[in-house]
């Protein structure tokens, strides 16, 4: 069971992957399109992750088993990545894109609970289980780099990155047939009670708000999402430009790193407490940015490399110890609500501000198909500071426990 839910896992996450890091070189170099357009793009998983709730809570969490919606998501996925690769312009690009993310985005939540129901202790066996779709993302990234060489810069101009969407189709459209596979995973809810709005939205969590601390995490929550946009939406075409090779497959540091810190998160949450490990968290997103500003592809290439190999910090510290605080806060009702709350406002509103602002920013600086990255990159450099010193000068320090 452990090796079907990790396989399972693993295409969820190769599937995305596989396309998502490479997107905006795609788009610049194949479609022409602009900062604004890229950063249109990328939001789609914005506007995914605000539907994603309403497609399983109001669908998969009362009507359907949860294993028929992911097969039926991943089959209707896959069609529209192979499509995806057929589309010459932004204007048919775009609309196919955004059906896609919706359709996406909620598989995510469906894919844990096939995992969660199928596990006698998830508390204890689901991280081993997880892991694995973070190897799946490595493994598409190392593919696209080291196997296909998709991302070098003589295939960038032969439009060669249109395969990273047929790789990426078709193993949508296995994992939408192995899906059809797994054990039943039927509704938890009744399905005779009415859905309200509310818990959708996760809105009962609001009464967290009225606590000082919280309210500051969840502000900063918002905020360091606007930087986060610019890792996701302008790393890959800034490796590019600067013709480092294997760029993809050298992004795949940053999930590499991510499985290492995350092991050493219970320690800097025993040792230093809440407060301290958000922080690095924080700062790590200053650094990496400046870090990016004054590499380059010959004698400061480790700086770049330096600056991937920070997304293990970056994500960790903030993001995964974020979500242990908020379990720790919220009470055994709304705890699920707290979590869907959080996800909303970070991942829906916060990067969906940071994709506008990082498509009118590299917008500004690009004098054709070139940027002024060095420029580009203080940007949320400056800004991930300002919200560093802001939290510590505002946030309490928490012991939380962590199991």
């Amino acid at each position: 069971m452990k090796f079907r839910l990790s396989l399972m896992m693993f295409l969820e996450f190769f599937v995305w992957g596989g396309w998502f890091v490479t997107l905006g070189s795609y788009l610049g170099a194949t479609v022409s399109a602009s900062g604004s357009q890229i950063g249109l793009a990328y939001a789609t998983q914005s506007w995914g992750a605000i539907v994603a709730p309403f497609i399983f809570g109001l669908i998969a969490d009362r009507y359907f088993n949860a294993e028929r919606v992911l097969a039926a998501a991943h089959l209707a996925g896959g069609v529209l990545m192979l499509t995806l690769a057929r589309s010459a312009s932004f204007a048919a690009f775009y609309p196919l894109l955004l059906v896609y993310m919706i359709l996406y985005m909620p598989t995510l939540a469906l894919a844990n609970s096939v995992a969660f129901r199928q596990l006698r202790d998830p508390s204890r066996e689901f991280s081993s289980i997880r892991v694995w779709g973070t190897v799946g993302w490595i493994v598409a990234g190392l593919c696209i780099s080291y196997v296909f060489s998709w991302d070098s810069p003589p295939s960038i101009a032969r439009g060669m990155l249109r395969n990273t969407f047929l790789m990426c189709g078709i193993a949508s459209l296995v994992l939408g047939l192995y899906s059809l596979t797994l054990p039943k995973t039927p509704p938890a809810a009744d399905r005779a009670a009415r859905p309200e709005l509310r818990d959708i939205l996760g809105l009962e969590a609001l009464r967290l708000l009225a606590n000082r601390n919280f309210l500051i995490f969840f502000a900063a929550s918002i905020l360091i999402c606007i930087p986060l946009a610019f890792y996701y939406q302008n790393a890959n075409q800034f490796l590019t430009e600067l013709r480092v090779p294997n760029a993809t497959g050298k992004q795949t540091l940053g999930q590499m790193s991510e499985v290492l810190f995350m092991l050493l998160i219970p320690v800097f949450l025993h040792r230093f407490g809440m407060k301290t490990t958000l922080l690095v968290g924080m700062l790590a997103w200053a650094v990496r940015y400046a870090l990016f500003a004054f590499g380059n592809a010959g004698d400061l290439v480790m700086l770049l490399l330096l600056g991937i190999a920070l997304h293990g910090v970056c994500y960790d510290f903030f993001f995964v110890s974020g979500q242990i605080y908020i379990d720790s806060k919220a009470g055994p009702h709304i705890k699920s609500a707290a979590q869907g709350l959080i996800t909303l406002a970070t991942y829906g509103a916060g990067m969906l501000i940071g994709f506008w602002a990082a498509g009118k920013i590299t917008d500004h600086y690009a004098t054709g198909a070139v940027h002024d990255w060095k420029s580009i990159w203080q940007f949320p450099a400056g800004f991930a500071a300002v919200i560093f010193v802001l939290f510590a000068l505002s946030f309490r320090n928490e012991n939380v426990r962590y199991e």
